[in-house]
């Protein structure tokens, strides 16, 4: 069983970097900020792909300011893909009833069946609301609405740091996403379901408030969730079964979490369960959509683990021996931490 180490970093081969680079890098990122936040009070947040997606790309020119233009432009080259097929599955989504009335009663008696024991019969969301929901916005509302932001840039931006330290990394992990949506996707055709929010407004629960957004106000941030808030409106509710915001949310941890010290993993593991609290507190997911969002990250790395597995040994096969598929000497590449899952991190 291959042993991953902490590579030793590589000599370096270009010319010195200036004195003054880590000050323009500075410089350039506080520029970023300060335009970002400008923007988010202005227009709101990125919730929007391609809105996203181009702050991103401005994050990583000012963060690699002194890159040749070129560079900047083998990113753009290289996401306008992911960012047009996300922007196709978010129209996609919309179109996943087709006027059908959508599931709600099965996924209202599955919380019931699992939490109804300590919520009185209750389904989680309408318990913790009734616990925790007040006219005045509390801190964790804050949490809980930066929490649900997260869900739209976190993968983002995971990607394009992995776009700039290791594209073989990058690829990985955007075959891996994109396998995420398009199950996600197809489950919404043939399985549409409804949000709590959607139940309650149609008297299938009691009142369920939907306050994903409500923690900006705290701050006086009323224009923070415009896009979010928008595209709420305009969304279709049947994107419930499977919860894509945690599904994200655990991808991305499981994805770094072997390359990862193991003293940051309860960390780590944080976040998709703050993302739960946050959705079912909220009304936007029962713990069912949870709990299936999940077992689609598990299929997800089985699958494309086996179709990686299935694509190195076909090429090794269309080779001829001691050569590599790509022309150079020395057989298979090196194994993958994330791509191979028999290769196991050292403990630290």
């Amino acid at each position: 069983m291959a042993v991953v180490t902490d590579p030793q970093p590589p000599a370096p081969t270009g010319p010195p970097e200036p004195s003054d680079g880590g000050r323009r890098r500075v410089v350039a990122m506080a520029a970023w900020a300060v335009a970002f936040v400008a923007g988010w009070l202005v227009i709101g947040l990125p919730t929007d792909p391609a809105y996203a997606f181009l702050w991103i790309w401005a994050a990583t020119i000012a963060w690699n300011s002194r890159r040749p233009w070129r560079s900047h432009l083998r990113f753009a080259r290289d996401w306008v893909p992911v960012v047009l097929l996300l922007a196709v599955y978010n129209l996609s989504r919309g179109f996943a009833d087709n006027g059908a009335t959508p599931h709600a009663m099965e996924l209202i008696v599955a919380d019931r069946f699992m939490f109804g024991w300590a919520t009185g019969g209750q389904v989680p969301t309408i318990w913790l609301q009734e616990h925790l929901y007040r006219p005045e916005v509390r801190w964790w509302d804050v949490v809980a609405s930066w929490v649900y932001f997260s869900h739209f840039v976190v993968a983002l931006a995971a990607a394009a740091v992995l776009w700039m330290r290791n594209r073989h990394r990058w690829a990985a992990f955007m075959r891996r996403w994109g396998f995420l949506c398009a199950s996600g996707l197809v489950t919404y055709f043939l399985y549409p379901a409804a949000p709590p929010w959607w139940a309650a407004q149609n008297g299938l629960l009691t009142e369920v408030a939907r306050i994903s957004t409500r923690g900006w106000k705290a701050f006086g941030m009323h224009g923070a969730g415009n896009l979010l808030n928008a595209g709420q409106i305009a969304s279709n509710p049947v994107a419930a079964m499977p919860s894509l915001h945690t599904a994200f949310a655990l991808f991305v941890v499981v994805f770094f979490l072997r390359s990862a010290r193991r003293r940051w993993w309860p960390l780590l593991l944080a976040y998709p369960l703050a993302m739960t609290f946050t959705l079912v507190y909220s009304g936007e997911h029962y713990v069912i959509d949870v709990l299936v969002g999940w077992a689609y990250v598990g299929l997800t790395f089985l699958a494309v683990g086996l179709g990686e597995r299935w694509w190195a040994a076909r090429r090794s096969r269309c080779t001829p021996d001691g050569e590599r598929a790509d022309g150079g000497p020395g057989g298979a590449e090196p194994a993958d931490p994330v791509a191979d899952p028999s290769v196991v991190p050292a403990t630290r």
